[in-house]
């Protein structure tokens, strides 16, 4: 809504070579209540004044000796590319009128004056202008606001997958139906979980609690980034990643093994640095699995599969500061790695499995 008084405080410059007309304009304006209204007759002058006084409408006549208002609007137009000048020609020739548009002004008012006509034409462009500031400012923040929804969309799904979900209205409704989901016929998961944490969080604040998994979560979060993961989620101090999806990589047990080896050198520089001794499991698999994004508003990319399965049971059955592989990722590994045959264990829901401890690199 445009208010009346914001008008008023229009800044205003008068342009004519007649010192009778620029008088009379300079009258009208003053007693219609318009605060801040200067004058020139040297047109010249005009685009340097505007560069220093930022008007916001300038009325200009076109016939005027030495350089006329057609000139003029040239020099405003460098000065305002990017901008929006309302200039209110005055002209007592019609056919100067057309030219005058085509070169740019908004408006013109023929001479002898009209006072009436004047003040209507003014106040006109004046609230344009508004209107105009208004809706580029409305603009503008519908633009920061996307590119805070866009920056939140990324943080809460894959790259590749917020790409695909980008654009889309229907994803900000209730009846959003599509489905999204793909099958992958190898990748590898990644679970890791905080050794006695439930036992931890007994004896410290709540506060404290929120800032270790912060800083823990903080630099698995790096490490999957460096090394090419996507994160999955976090459950309670359960950190799950896998590597492959979904964008497919051919190294995705390699990059799933570095961040595992990071991810312990990453616990012994929180121990060092906070003064706890605490420890975790790392247990990995490769397979097959389905990624997808489930949910109606909150979207959340999942996986399911052997491959999510059998990882949680190499961590729920793995050893403390260590990290525990299925053969598939054994053989999906190489030379580049240390390992360590565990023999044969009891997985749970899964019976007896080969399993290998992941050492370190073969440098």
């Amino acid at each position: 809504m445009i208010n009346a008084s914001d008008i008023l405080k229009a800044n205003l410059l008068i342009v004519d070579d007649q010192a009778a007309n620029v008088l009379l304009l300079e009258r009208v304006l003053r007693g219609a209540g318009y605060l801040c209204v200067t004058s020139t007759q040297d047109p010249r002058e005009v685009c340097e004044l505007h560069r220093q006084n930022h008007y916001d409408l300038i009325l200009l006549d076109l016939q005027m000796p030495g350089l006329d208002g057609f000139r003029v609007m040239e020099g405003l137009h460098e000065i305002e590319a990017a901008g929006y000048l309302p200039v209110l020609v005055i002209t007592a020739q019609p056919a100067e009128k057309l030219r005058a548009l085509k070169a740019g002004a908004k408006d013109f008012v023929s001479k002898p004056f009209d006072l009436a006509e004047v003040l209507a034409r003014v106040h006109n462009l004046l609230e344009v202008r508004l209107l105009h500031l208004e809706t580029k400012k409305l603009y503008e923040q519908v633009l920061a606001e996307q590119k805070v929804s866009e920056r939140l969309l990324h943080n809460v799904l894959p790259h590749a997958i917020a790409e695909r979900l980008k654009g889309r209205p229907e994803i900000m409704v209730d009846d959003f139906r599509e489905v999204i989901a793909d099958s992958f016929p190898e990748v590898t998961v990644l679970f890791a979980d905080i050794v006695g944490f439930t036992k931890f969080s007994e004896g410290v604040s709540a506060e404290v609690l929120v800032a270790v998994l912060n800083d823990i979560f903080t630099r698995f979060d790096s490490i999957s980034d460096h090394r090419g993961l996507e994160k999955i989620k976090t459950i309670g101090d359960s950190y799950m990643a896998a590597s492959g999806l979904p964008v497919p990589v051919a190294d995705h047990a390699e990059r799933a093994a570095h961040m595992a080896l990071d991810m312990l050198e990453a616990m012994d520089g929180f121990n060092a640095q906070s003064a706890y001794q605490l420890e975790i499991r790392i247990g990995i698999s490769t397979g097959a699995a389905v990624a997808g994004v489930i949910g109606k508003r909150k979207f959340l990319y999942d996986l399911w599969g052997d491959a999510v399965n059998t990882a949680s049971r190499m961590e729920s059955h793995g050893v403390a500061g260590r990290i525990q592989i299925t053969d598939t990722t054994r053989q999906a590994l190489g030379p580049p790695f240390l390992l360590e045959r565990r023999g044969t264990i009891e997985i749970t829901g899964k019976g007896e499995m080969a399993t290998w401890f992941l050492n370190g690199r073969n440098i």
